[in-house]
Formats: structure tokens, sequence, C-alpha cells
């Protein structure tokens, strides 16, 4: 059964490859490391998450994204230094093996900068994460570490919830920065005329 930790125990979990859920500024996530492939690909079990519908990746800071061999182009730097860290999932192409793992079909991967101590202090220490909101795909979100014990509750899924702050409650918005364009894949946080100005 999900248990709450401590976040020493939960860097050490998702170090060892377990699955864990974190708190962040948006949504509670289920978090795994994207150095252990075999948790990735539970992550995507837990969540009764289609292995095409791709997972973001949540990092500390841009240094992490270039080590993962991502080229990071001029749009999602103006993007990333106007609203990082917040709740704007950045979309960029990414090395075919990297896509893959996180279930994305076109080479591309979201990433994002948190605006949360607790959870920054994670991937300092456990390295990049791939992350989805804590809920079976599809339901409703949990924003408290109680609720991800309610929804797990009767399963053996999860390898611990850290517990947090609540956060801002509104998942983040995704944005897509391809070649000489972009859009929003996903409304959230921020809005489109807010990404236009930064933009501009």
């Amino acid at each position: 059964m999900s248990e709450l930790v401590e976040r020493d125990e939960a860097v050490r979990r998702l170090k060892g490859g377990g699955v864990v859920a974190v708190p962040t500024d948006t949504v509670y996530g289920v978090a795994a490391s994207l150095a252990h492939p075999v948790a990735v690909k539970r992550l995507f079990e837990i969540k009764r998450r289609p292995t095409t519908t791709a997972l973001p990746i949540l990092v500390d800071s841009r240094d992490a994204i270039e080590g993962l061999g991502v080229n990071w182009p001029p749009r999602a730097q103006r993007l990333s230094e106007r609203f990082w860290p917040g709740a704007l999932t950045i979309v960029v192409a990414v090395p075919h093996e990297l896509a893959a793992l996180v279930g994305s079909t076109s080479d591309t991967a979201g990433f994002r900068i948190p605006n949360h101590q607790l959870v920054r202090g994670v991937l300092i220490d456990a390295g990049p994460l791939v992350v989805s909101s804590a809920n079976e795909h599809g339901a409703p979100p949990c924003r408290r570490a109680s609720e991800v014990l309610d929804v797990f509750a009767r399963r053996d899924d999860l390898d611990g919830v850290l517990d947090g702050a609540e956060g801002g409650g509104e998942v983040s918005t995704v944005v897509e920065v391809v070649e000489d364009s972009w859009r929003v894949v996903r409304q959230g946080a921020l809005s489109v005329e807010e990404l236009a100005l930064a933009l501009e």
C-alpha cells in the first residue's frame, strides 16, 4: 500500500528505480527517474496511460535539458527565461531514443522547471524526472497527498508519496516550439496572450 515518505527517502526510492508521487506548483504528480526505463514503463501502467501519449520531463535547470542532448531553440529560451520556474511545459525536438522513452511518436518531448522548492530539491538530487499528474488517465488530478493516498489506496503501485504543500491546482500550459513556429497544445495556467507577448 502507498505510504507517506520524507524527502530523502523519496529521492532514494526514485534513484533506485521506484515510482513516487511528488508535489509540484500545479498538481500532484507521479514521478519516475528518466535514468530508469523500467520505472518509466511502470508509470505508464500505473496511470493506465496510453504508451503513445508522451510524458513530460521535470528538470531543475536548463543545463539538465542540454545534458540530455537536447538543442534548446531561441523561442524556447525566451519562454523559459520569462516563465520558468513556473507552470509552462515547453515541447521541443529531442533525440529519438529520449522521445521513445517518454512515449512520444514525433521525436519531441516537453520540459518544465517547477516553481516548488521541495520538488526542485528532489530534482537536484535525483536528476530529471518523468512526471504525470497523480490520477488515472482522464480522471481529475490530485492536489494533496491525502488525495493521492485515497486514489491509490487499493493498489500497491506507488513506492511512496512525498508529503508537501498544496500547489496552485491548475495544470501547466503546454506549448510546442518546433523550427520556426509555436502552438499551444494545452491551455493551462498561462494564457495564449501571455505567451505571445513573450515571443514578440
